[in-house]
């Protein structure tokens, strides 16, 4: 399920949007893990605090842009329970279009910190998410990714940490169809393309030391007529088979799987993604097992969950697959300004260890390497065609799926 890519509109001002109450707050530098921190509005007004949201607004991740900034301001009008500031200061939101592009998100977030913004948050693209960090480390301002999945965000320097999963924790929960993977065989169905090697390399690498036996089918990614592969698969008997597709074909290869009886012959694993892709299974869906990051109800309609779902759909939005990752910065964002508006140092050491409660249930961001370590979930599609819908099978605990600690880069 790893998610990564494209005009560069004018920067909007996003100000503060308060969307929804949330429960109420306590003092700053005195809130309990997981709890807001409240604004002081004593002493007068005081100068707002900047914070630069770089996000694909187009291009082809604009869908999940959009699912992520909207959690943002859900998640800025929970965690300052509406009022859009932390210590009298008003948070002010500058948004950036990254387009999917590397050099536009550097020339965007340069620009910003150019302008004394401390701190800066989003995108979905690793590739744009790689580039941001080092920037952060240079000029010691806090960068919190978004949605961007490539493992190496974790650990990268000090001053860099994640909202979302990585792609470690998406094969963890793939992994966990099968109980203790010692023993096991897995085959991953994938394209032979970048995309699929590294998601070959990805299983290898996390299932492998725990006893795993890895094998895969790759197909050209120009390929149509699926069936041999889908027969490949079959005659290999694993215990698991991982598929990591992309692209158009994605319709056949779930029915030359059903027509092959690969669905009813093993367990077949792959990640649930957006709203969009449901109906691409066709018939397929309730024979396919999911790994998900997240989708509405996952988080068992917790009441941060509740606000952030009322938050968004109260705006006019609709929650989908990447909604908790921005909502989840905006809380981070919050707890950090708690500490300070201006020293980075501060609001590095206010993270790091917090434990809070996400939309998705219990989190906590790892002091040595800044991991989120989040709850991932188990489930399934009933329905099919425009009718399906996720079903919750299992919820995996933050400790199920944890990353090993990395040493921290810088």
């Amino acid at each position: 399920m790893t998610v990564d890519r494209p005009s560069r509109p004018a920067r909007r001002s996003a100000g503060v949007l308060a969307f929804a109450a949330a429960t109420a707050l306590l003092v700053a530098g005195c809130a309990s893990a997981g709890t807001a921190g409240t604004a002081q509005s004593g002493g007068g007004a005081s100068a707002p605090v900047q914070v630069g949201l770089l996000y694909s607004k187009t291009g082809l991740l604009a869908d999940y842009g959009k699912q992520y900034e909207q959690g943002f301001q859900a998640g800025l009008a929970y965690a300052t329970h509406g009022t859009g500031a932390v210590n009298g200061h008003k948070i002010d939101v500058v948004e950036e279009d990254d387009t999917g592009d590397p050099a536009t998100a550097v020339a965007d977030a340069k620009d910003l910190i150019g302008k004394g913004v401390k701190i800066l948050a989003g995108t979905t693209d690793s590739g744009v998410g790689l580039q941001l960090a080092p920037l952060a480390a240079q000029n010691q301002i806090l960068y919190i990714a978004g949605p961007a999945a490539t493992d190496a965000l974790t650990g990268a320097n000090t001053y860099t940490f994640r909202s979302g999963r990585e792609s470690y924790q998406d094969i963890a929960a793939a992994g966990s169809f099968v109980g203790d993977p010692s023993g096991r065989r897995i085959l991953v169905l994938a394209q032979d393309s970048a995309f699929g090697q590294a998601n070959v390399a990805a299983v290898k690498a996390v299932l492998g030391p725990k006893g795993a036996t890895v094998s895969q089918v790759l197909a050209p990614p120009s390929a149509t007529d699926l069936t041999p592969f889908a027969q490949q698969v079959k005659s290999a008997r694993a215990d698991l088979v991982y598929v990591a597709w992309a692209g158009t074909t994605a319709p056949a290869l779930w029915t030359a799987l059903d027509q092959q009886g690969v669905l009813g012959s093993t367990k077949v694993v792959t990640g649930l993604a957006g709203t969009a892709s449901y109906p691409i299974f066709g018939n397929a869906g309730s024979k396919v097992s999911f790994l998900a990051h997240y989708f509405p109800g996952a988080g068992g309609d917790n009441p941060v969950e509740t606000a952030m779902l009322n938050g968004v759909k109260q705006a006019g939005g609709t929650p989908d697959l990447f909604t908790p990752d921005g909502f989840t910065a905006a809380q981070m964002i919050v707890h950090a300004l708690q500490a300070s508006d201006s020293d980075t140092g501060a609001m590095v050491k206010a993270l790091e260890g917090w434990s809070f409660d996400g939309p998705k249930g219990p989190e906590q961001i790892r002091a040595a390497d800044h991991a989120l370590l989040q709850p991932m979930f188990q489930a399934t599609l009933t329905g099919s065609g425009a009718s399906a819908q996720p079903k919750l099978l299992a919820s995996l605990t933050a400790a199920q799926v944890a990353p090993p600690v990395k040493p921290m880069a810088g």
